[in-house]
């Protein structure tokens, strides 16, 4: 795992790993939360030709991930987070255009945090909403 702070920063704003290979865009990060967006393409869509449901509980977890994490170093903590629960209802069947997800902190603290993760369409409709809890972890201590 990084440990340069500097190195994670630059790998989550160019959407390196996964995120990259899902098509996952960071659009904003704060310390309240993060914006992202996925263009649905044929790779995302399960065979009956709606979008996958891991493609949400993926977008939730990367989302939840980052809003953890510059949160830790915002605050000064320090450290990292990692999921250790997604609980993601979907709501809407979709097929194509752009989801746009933005996460809200519902508890932030010293051990653990845990973030809501809202899903939408262009049109401004909620297809999915997520919970996501992370274990947050000092840079020294193994994932």
């Amino acid at each position: 795992m990084p440990t340069d702070h500097d190195q994670i920063h630059r790998r989550a704003a160019s959407g390196a790993g996964f995120d990259d290979a899902l098509g996952l865009v960071l659009l904003s990060r704060e310390p309240d939360g993060v914006t992202s967006r996925l263009e649905i393409g044929p790779m995302h869509r399960q065979p009956f030709g709606i979008v996958h449901g891991g493609v949400y509980c993926a977008i939730a977890e990367s989302v939840a991930s980052l809003s953890g994490y510059f949160w830790l170093q915002h605050s000064g903590i320090g450290g990292t987070s990692v999921g250790v629960n997604n609980n993601t209802d979907f709501l809407r069947s979709v097929t194509e255009g752009i989801i746009t997800a933005r996460s809200q902190p519902i508890h932030r603290g010293r051990r653990q945090q845990l973030w809501s993760v809202d899903m939408r369409i262009d049109d401004g409709t909620l297809v999915a909403r997520s919970q996501v809890r992370l274990q947050n972890i000092a840079m020294s201590e193994s994932v």
